[in-house]
């Protein structure tokens, strides 16, 4: 039964915003790092993604039933019913929302981590999931949220670098969601899921894609530009759009779409691990100058900071 209600929290989901949290907890707290409510933090926020999970499963179960990815989950085949369901996504929502609130300064990161859950069971599981093409679009947004509450729950204040992270990690959802829906785009189409590639065809959603990315990579630099990130991270942001660009652009030519999609996925994933990584490492300290009021930035190397971490995390498991 364990394994059912886990099944229901889509742990990948999970595990990918751990990530992105993560990527914005650190990068907030510049090497000054709070482990004990940085652990907090990811477990507040998982909770939350968790319970908008299970929500969604219980929402999409008609859906769910027509699609062969699918039609085997719990809240499908009764395995687990609709008001066990509700009660453990209760539990899991409330029990993140209240521990967040205590792990951090100010309502803020509440406020957003409860805007994102909005966001994804209110307008885009119960509405524009089913009825509108732009679904991928709305539902971006709760899939960009956890990196802002990781950045926002060190300060407890919204800045240039949590706006960036906010559209930074939109933009990224989708290519991501749209190559999902090209090499899954059987099972959409039988459920009647209004996606791109099914409606507009695979041409179009390919240079959706491109363009896409494009944005995107030009938001991961604007991370730097404004003075947060350092060098590495700018190759890394870079050097990482220019190939998933790349191989955006490859499948234009190409004869088998399923393939190229799981590529772009793939990509995606590894993409955004690697970025999250590099903010974490690779910071700025903004510092207001005195005569012009513009920001300027203490720059370390990314080898000092790596040891200043492994340090830290070395003297904390020593407490």
């Amino acid at each position: 039964m364990f394994r059912s209600y886990l099944q229901l929290t889509k742990p990948g989901i999970v595990v990918g915003n751990l990530i992105s949290v993560t990527g914005g907890f650190l990068l907030a707290s510049q090497g000054n790092i709070n482990w004990f409510q940085g652990f907090l933090v990811t477990l507040s926020v998982a909770l939350v993604v968790a319970s908008g999970c299970i929500i969604n499963n219980v929402i999409d179960r008609d859906i769910d039933c027509l699609m062969k990815r699918t039609c085997k989950r719990p809240t499908v085949t009764g395995e687990v019913s609709v008001n066990a369901a509700l009660s453990c996504a209760s539990v899991l929502g409330v029990s993140g929302a209240t521990l967040l609130y205590c792990v951090t300064p100010g309502l803020l990161p509440v406020c957003l981590v409860l805007a994102g859950l909005v966001v994804y069971v209110g307008l885009y599981s119960l509405h524009f999931k089913r009825s509108s093409v732009h679904g991928t679009l709305i539902g971006s947004f709760s899939g960009a949220v956890p990196p802002v509450v990781g950045y926002c729950s060190v300060g407890g204040g919204f800045d240039a670098a949590a706006l960036t992270l906010l559209v930074m990690f939109s933009l990224w959802q989708m290519p991501h969601s749209y190559a999902i829906a090209i090499f899954r785009a059987g099972d959409y189409g039988s459920a009647s899921i209004p996606v791109l590639p099914v409606v507009r065809g695979i041409p179009i959603a390919k240079r959706h894609i491109a363009a896409y990315i494009v944005a995107f990579t030009g938001a991961t630099l604007a991370l730097g530009i404004l003075g947060y990130v350092g060098t590495f991270y700018m190759l890394v942001a870079f050097f990482g759009g220019v190939y998933w660009f790349g191989l955006a652009v490859a499948g234009w030519t190409t004869n088998n779409d399923r393939r190229w999609a799981k590529e772009i996925f793939f990509t995606s994933i590894v993409l955004i691990s690697l970025l999250s990584a590099a903010m974490s490492l690779d910071y700025y300290r903004p510092q207001a100058s005195r005569g012009s009021g513009l920001q300027t930035a203490r720059n370390w190397t990314s080898v000092h900071r790596l040891t200043a971490v492994m340090t830290e995390a070395r003297q904390w498991s020593l407490v």
